[in-house]
């Protein structure tokens, strides 16, 4: 379903006609190469009976792929106003299919242009993928609006979220990603694949949401729960979350979990039963 795009000129043209240097500040770094595009674009699953949200289109190399993979409707939030002439045109060469939403990620609701079902996919700018990650992880109602996330960061963060029990990666990521979804590292992708080179390798993570988290939990309190336990990870746990609590040795103890442990070797399971016990004792 590549429709107009092929009419399109290629990404290094569309760069330069627009002035469209990556910016350091805005956290950018353009993907242009259209097999690699097409490559994540593909990790997403069904595009065809999806609408799709992408975040941060740059110059639109993503974007293309994702239409030319049959995605039904693609809504693209791009902070970025130099970005908007060359979205604007691959809008023109695929009517109705395209919504390019102008503003801050962090701060728009792209709700009211999505029909479920959802799929989020995003070569995520790096200074603010974490933060949106944390928050479509931790949404008040579950499930969520989407059906899965297909999302680019630096490999260190892809590792931090697939990290078991026990590793130097595991921490607050790991926990509420693994609570609600299924996540996988699906590939990597060098420095030299971008415009300009990061200093780092990058991945791709696809996570597939549950429709019920592996253990019940409150969302907000097990995300502040997990906070405090990896903000000190050095520490032990009856250190580290003194803010719980004079008693937090007794709600410890309580699920099972040794005062004395540290938050890198407590399990899922075992800090969902914490987040209980916090929630009921009103903390």
């Amino acid at each position: 379903m590549t429709g107009g795009l092929d009419a399109l000129p290629p990404l290094r043209e569309v760069i330069a006609a627009h002035g469209l240097s990556a910016r350091k500040a805005l956290g950018q770094n353009f993907l242009l190469d259209l097999n690699l595009t097409g490559k994540i674009a593909r990790q997403a699953g069904d595009l065809p009976a999806c609408d799709v949200l992408e975040i941060g289109p740059g110059p639109g190399g993503l974007t293309r792929a994702l239409l030319a993979e049959g995605a039904r409707h693609v809504v693209a939030v791009e902070r970025d106003p130099r970005c908007l002439p060359a979205l604007a045109e691959i809008a023109a060469a695929c009517p109705g299919r395209l919504t390019v939403l102008a503003g801050d990620a962090l701060a728009i609701d792209p709700g009211a242009h999505l029909t479920p079902p959802v799929r989020i996919v995003a070569n995520l700018p790096y200074n603010v993928g974490t933060e949106l990650l944390v928050r479509w992880l931790t949404p008040a109602v579950w499930p969520p609006f989407w059906q899965s996330l297909t999302l680019m960061f630096q490999r260190e963060v892809a590792e931090r979220i697939v990290a078991a029990p026990g590793s130097k990666a595991y921490g607050r990521l790991s926990i509420l990603a693994q609570w609600r979804t299924v996540p996988r590292i699906t590939f990597d992708l060098p420095p030299r694949a971008f415009t300009p080179p990061p200093k780092v390798t990058s991945a791709v993570v696809h996570l597939a949401r549950l429709e019920e988290p592996r253990f019940p939990a409150d969302a907000a309190t097990l995300s502040r729960v997990v906070a405090l336990a990896f903000g000190q990870r050095r520490k032990m746990l009856r250190a580290s979350l003194k803010p719980l609590g004079p008693d937090v040795e007794d709600l410890l103890l309580s699920v099972g979990i040794p005062p004395t442990e540290r938050a890198e070797q407590v399990s899922l399971e075992a800090f969902c039963a914490l987040a209980r016990a916090v929630a009921a004792a009103g903390r």
